[in-house]
C-alpha cells in the first residue's frame, strides 16, 4: 500500500479547459501517475521535487493513486470515501471545490447550498452527505495552533451563533453566496463562544467592504 511519494514532477495532464490535473512523479527511475485536483497540480512547478500524501485506491480491475499536499487533505478524502455512495471521483470533486476547513464549516452549518456547488451533487445528495459525513469524517480546522474536528464544531455553542448570523443575513436579503462569503471571513478564534450579535456586526462590516 503506497502512502506517500517523494520525487520529481516529470509530466502533468490537463483538462479540456486547460486546467492541470494528473501528475507523473518519478521516484528512483519509476514514474507514478497520481490523480489530484487542478488547484493542487497548479501549485507544483514542473521539474521540482515534491512530497505527496497518497491514497492508494484498489479495486478488482483497477488501481489508482490520489495525491495531496497535506495529511489533512488525504484524511479528508478518505473520510469522504467512507460515506455511502461516494467514490473517488466525487470525493475528489468535493476536495476540488472546498478546502478542508471550509468543508468542516459546511458540516457545522448544515450548508446545503455550499455542497450543491460540487459538480454532480444535487440537493438530495447534499442532504444525504451532510448526515453521513458528520458521522464518518473528521475534518480538522485550524484554530491558532489547535486542531479541532467537525464534531467539535458541532458540539460547541458557536455553531448556534453562526446559524443565527446566517438566518439574520438571509432575512436582510443577502444571497446565499454573500452569506457564505461573510461567514467564511469570520475569524475562527472570534467565532468560538461569541455572541451572535457581535458576529452579525462583523459579517455586515465584511459585506459592506466588498
Amino acid at each position: 500500500m503506497i502512502g506517500s511519494l517523494r520525487g520529481t514532477v516529470i509530466d502533468r495532464e490537463v483538462t479540456l479547459d486547460g486546467a492541470p490535473t494528473d501528475l507523473t512523479i518519478e521516484v528512483s527511475g519509476v514514474g507514478y501517475r497520481v490523480q489530484t485536483t487542478a488547484a493542487t497540480s497548479a501549485r507544483i512547478p514542473a521539474d521540482t521535487e515534491v512530497l505527496l500524501f497518497v491514497h492508494h485506491h484498489i479495486r478488482e480491475a483497477d488501481q489508482r493513486l490520489y495525491g495531496f499536499l497535506s495529511r489533512d487533505d488525504r484524511n479528508a478524502f478518505e473520510g469522504l470515501l467512507g460515506a455511502h455512495g461516494v467514490g473517488p471521483s466525487l470525493a475528489l470533486a468535493v476536495m476540488a471545490t472546498h478546502s478542508v476547513p471550509e468543508l468542516a464549516r459546511i458540516l457545522g452549518d448544515d450548508d446545503l447550498d455550499a455542497l450543491c456547488q460540487v459538480p454532480g451533487v444535487g440537493k438530495k445528495t447534499a442532504q444525504r452527505l451532510l448526515v453521513e459525513l458528520k458521522n464518518s469524517v473528521v475534518l480538522p480546522v485550524l484554530d491558532g495552533a489547535e486542531m479541532i474536528s467537525a464534531t467539535d464544531v458541532l458540539a460547541n455553542g458557536s455553531t448556534d451563533a453562526v446559524a443565527d448570523v446566517r438566518e439574520a443575513l438571509s432575512n436582510l436579503g443577502y444571497s446565499a453566496a454573500e452569506i457564505r462569503k461573510a461567514v467564511s471571513n469570520l475569524d475562527p478564534v472570534e467565532v468560538d463562544g461569541a455572541d451572535s450579535g457581535v458576529l452579525l456586526k462583523k459579517a455586515l462590516l465584511a459585506l459592506s467592504a466588498v
